[in-house]
Order: structure tokens, then C-alpha cells, then sequence
């Protein structure tokens, strides 16, 4: 094994080692820091494990070379691993030029020594190819901005001081490095004595059992298992299911004391620690018990997230681990809100006509849009004809269309390449928290709930935006309740709506129903 000319020791496992910066080798295994050369197959590696892996395989008559970057054959069904060389959803390395700039658009802020790029899709940072379906599964096909810039600093082994908006995809932006991590860890050392792997502290008993359930979906099938230590529930069950062996404890503060003090719990593991809400944790009332939690471990990697982390937190956050990177998304301090509603009465046949001409305003259009139709096929002939007529790209989202195209699509919306998206109803989450600028309901939903749903992804994180509704006659089901949202968000109401027929019968039913309830 040929070794650098640092001076540092050589790395014995391939988590010791860094991720390998632009232009620097890559280890053939793991995919991280190439730092060195392995004598036998002059291939770059990163530490002795990586080298004693590459070498099995040679003598089990298998060329690394013949084999896709980062395969991990399986031990089971349930635990392989695989980057394809062939996705072309990957993500190709940015210039710094570009990373600023796709910073400075998703308001990403950071500070800190090597801080990594961020991610534009969750295949560029070679996760397991099981957690990557999980991600799909739930509902992720794109990171949202605090899970581009956070997941990549977690994995590289970085303490981390995050703070987001509400609803941001915090939660996932620290669960996607924990699963990952765990499951590569258990695949290169098989044991029947599972300790714990990491560790999520968060304030309230609700909270945690949500952590623990987003946790179960992503490790679905990855041998990962998680035990909730928690108020409220007998302490022996817990204690049961830490002993017969867990990737991850979620818990709260006081009951994790309870755990560390009365039971013979081995926590020496531990080599990550989440503390959620952390603007909570370490206020007074949970900071002793979060000291005492953190100081029972053998100084684990800090990952720290909150929606507000005032100047004091950080303070103490900073006191609490080294070499900390801060990431902040979104407006510092900002209000949400509201999303400015715009109706329109539209004959059927005349809305493309009306959509064109708000398109192809300068006034009026206001990238990025997301366009809302009633079916799938509308969505597909309506974005040919944006493009065709106004000269604006735009491209169709819905449920038929394979994976790597609406990840492609919605990439390639979030770089700005592409201006326009026309979709249906439900898009994932992806899509719920880009920055969409204006959303246009060019196909009423069936119910005033999914309208609402609508229209709100144009006021994301705080982003001030606005909704235009095309209506008319075909959508009169919905002009009572219609006429009350545009009321209360201030907005005005057309005539032709407010002198609705259907719109008065539904005034006039709802008046009478109420009259009668009250005389029986």
C-alpha cells in the first residue's frame, strides 16, 4: 500500500476518510478520498478496509474494474448497495460559480471550513440504492435546500448547526445520513451484537414518534431498526428492544437519563448525535440533561438543526462541537406570507388563449410557474403548446411519467432552464418546497381542499408569490366555498361569480338548511 506524503496514519476504515474534493482521486470502493495507492492493483483507495475489500474480490476471480463504481455485493435481499454508472438523474460537479449561484437563488447561507457543494439530486451522494426507492417512495424526488447543503455535510463527517423554515424537509435532512451511514456501517461489520449507531434527541414525546416513523420508512429493507425512549411508555419494553439490538434511538432528554442511569446501556457506538429544535434543547431545563447525554458518549459527530437558532444558541452549539459549518435556508426572520389570489372568469375555450397572454406578459409572469390541469394527457398536450406559441419551455409532471424524467424535469425547473412546469393535482414534496414564484390553476380541483393545496405551493418557506385561477361555469360545485377563500385572503371576486346563479342557490340552500336545523 503506497502511502501519501501526509503525516497523519494511515485511515483503518473508510468512514476515518473525507470525500474527495473536485479533481482529487477517488477511492475505487467507497468513492471517497483516493489517498492512496494500493501495490497489488495500483487502484486508488481510501483506507485499509477499502483495500482488504478490493483485494477479496480480486481473489474471488472478480476485476474491480468490470464492476459499476460503488457496487456492494449483497449479503441479503434486503442490504446491497449500488451506484448504476448508467443514471443519468447524476448530478454533474458544479464550478463555484455555479454553486454560488444556486446558493444565492435557494438562499442557502454557509459558513465553515470545507464545506461541500450542494447536492441537486439524492443519487449524486451514493447512498444505498434501497434508501434512494425509500426517498421516491415517501415522496422525495428532489432535495428540498436545507437537505442539499445538509446532507452532504453530514455525510462528510461534519458537525452541523442547520436552520430552516417549518415544513423545510428538516427531519429527512438528517435521517437520510443517519440510514446511510448505519446500514454501509453494519455491511462491513456483521455482528449479532448490534449496539447503537446514532442517536436523535428532540424536545417533545410527539415529535419523537414522528422521527422514529419518518426513520422506519426510509430504513425500510436495510436491516435498520430503531427503539423510541420516551415518556409514557414502560421502560422495560424499551430497554428490551435497545438489548436485542438498534441502529438508532430517538428519544427525549429526561427519559434517555433514565435509560443512561438505571440500565447498563452501552452507547459507545454512538458515533452520531442529532439534537432537533436545538433552539429548545438548549435553553434551560434541557441543557443539563442534553450535557449529560452528550458527555456519555465517546464524541460523536453533532448534526443541529432548528427553524431559529438565536445568536446565544449558537454560542453554545459552538461550544459543543469544533469545526462547526453553519447552513441557514430561507429569509432571516422573515414572515410567512400569505399567496395573492387572482380569479379570472374564463370560457373553457378561451383559457389557453388567457394563458398565453399572462405567459408572454411581462407584468403578469412571473417564473417560475407551476401550471395545475385536470389530467394527465392536458398536462402533456398543454406544455407542447406553451412552448410552441409563446416560445417559453415548459415541460409536463405527472404520476405516468418514469421517475428519472420528473426528477430530470424538476432539476432542470430548479436550475432555472426550464421556466415553466405543467402538472396534476399531487406532486411530492420536491416540487412542494422549490420556489415557486407563481402557481396558475388552469383546471379547477374537484375540491376546495386540493385548491387551497394548490395554491399554496406558491408561498413556500416564506416566499412571498402569487395564484391565478382560471373559472367559469363548468366549475360551479365549487363557487361557495370559492367565493369565501378569495373573501378571506382579501381577494376580488369577479362579478360573473359573485352573480352566479349556482353561487346565490348555494347562499340561499345553505340559509334555509340552517333555518330548518334550528326550527327542529
Amino acid at each position: 500500500m503506497v502511502v501519501s506524503d501526509a503525516a497523519s496514519p494511515v485511515k483503518e476504515r473508510c468512514w476515518d476518510q473525507r470525500e474527495a474534493l473536485p479533481g482529487e482521486p477517488c477511492c475505487v470502493i467507497c468513492g471517497r478520498y483516493g489517498e492512496y495507492i494500493c501495490d497489488d492493483t495500483n487502484d486508488d483507495i481510501c483506507s485499509i478496509e477499502c483495500k482488504r475489500i478490493l483485494l477479496g474480490r480480486l481473489s474471488n476471480n472478480r476485476k474491480p474494474e468490470s464492476l459499476p463504481h460503488l457496487v456492494r455485493l449483497p449479503v441479503t435481499d434486503e442490504c446491497f448497495y449500488v451506484k448504476d454508472d448508467d443514471d443519468k438523474s447524476k448530478t454533474p460537479c458544479l464550478s463555484n460559480n455555479e454553486i454560488e449561484s444556486l446558493r444565492s437563488k435557494l438562499e442557502i447561507r454557509v459558513r465553515g471550513e470545507l464545506v461541500p457543494p450542494p447536492i441537486l439530486s439524492f443519487s449524486s451522494c451514493n447512498l444505498p440504492q434501497k434508501l434512494q426507492k425509500n426517498l421516491e417512495a415517501v415522496g422525495y424526488e428532489i432535495p428540498t435546500p436545507v437537505q442539499m447543503q445538509a446532507i452532504p455535510t453530514a455525510l462528510n463527517g461534519k458537525n452541523l448547526l442547520a436552520s430552516a423554515d417549518t415544513g423545510s424537509g428538516k427531519t429527512a435532512s438528517f435521517l437520510v445520513p443517519i440510514v446511510s451511514r448505519c446500514s454501509n456501517f453494519r455491511f462491513r461489520n456483521p455482528s449479532d451484537q448490534r449496539k447503537p449507531l446514532a442517536m436523535v434527541l428532540a424536545p417533545t414525546r410527539e415529535l419523537c414518534v414522528q422521527i422514529e416513523e419518518q426513520a422506519k420508512l426510509l430504513g425500510n429493507g436495510l436491516r435498520f431498526k430503531t427503539a423510541l425512549v420516551v415518556g409514557g411508555e414502560a421502560m422495560a419494553g424499551q430497554i428490551y428492544r435497545i438489548q436485542n439490538g438498534v441502529e438508532l434511538i430517538v428519544g427525549t432528554p429526561g427519559r434517555l437519563i433514565d435509560l443512561l442511569t438505571k440500565h447498563d446501556v452501552e452507547l459507545d457506538e454512538v458515533s452520531i448525535l442529532v439534537l432537533d429544535e436545538v433552539d429548545c434543547m438548549l435553553q434551560r431545563g434541557f441543557r443539563d440533561q442534553v450535557l449529560q447525554v452528550f458527555q456519555a458518549l465517546s464524541r460523536p459527530q453533532i448534526l443541529m438543526y432548528s427553524a431559529t437558532v438565536p445568536l446565544e444558541v449558537e454560542k453554545m452549539a459552538s461550544s459543543l462541537a469544533k469545526d462547526l459549518i453553519f447552513v441557514s435556508v430561507g429569509k432571516r426572520n422573515g414572515p410567512n406570507k400569505s399567496v395573492k389570489q387572482v380569479a379570472i372568469w374564463v370560457e373553457s375555450k378561451q383559457k389557453k388563449q388567457k394563458l398565453f397572454e399572462i405567459l408572454m406578459s411581462q407584468q403578469h409572469f412571473k417564473p417560475p410557474v407551476v401550471v395545475f390541469v385536470g389530467s394527465r394527457l392536458g398536462a402533456d398536450l398543454l406544455s407542447e403548446a406553451i412552448t410552441v406559441t409563446t416560445g417559453i419551455k415548459a415541460l409536463p409532471i405527472h404520476g405516468e411519467k418514469p421517475m428519472k424524467e420528473r426528477r430530470e424535469t424538476l432539476r432542470l425547473f430548479l436550475m432555472g432552464e426550464v421556466s415553466v412546469i405543467v402538472a396534476t393535482g399531487v406532486l411530492g414534496r420536491g416540487v412542494d418546497l422549490l420556489r415557486v414564484r407563481q402557481v396558475i390553476v388552469f383546471d379547477i380541483p374537484n375540491s376546495i381542499k386540493e385548491y387551497i393545496h394548490q395554491i399554496g405551493r406558491a408561498s413556500r418557506m416564506g416566499e412571498e408569490g402569487s395564484a391565478i385561477v382560471f373559472l367559469n361555469e363548468d366549475d360551479k360545485n365549487l363557487f361557495k366555498e370559492l367565493v369565501e377563500v378569495l373573501k378571506s385572503s382579501g381577494a376580488v371576486v369577479p362579478r360573473e361569480l359573485a352573480n352566479s346563479r349556482y353561487t346565490m342557490i348555494s347562499y340561499s340552500a345553505s340559509r334555509g338548511h340552517k333555518k330548518r336545523k334550528q326550527g327542529s
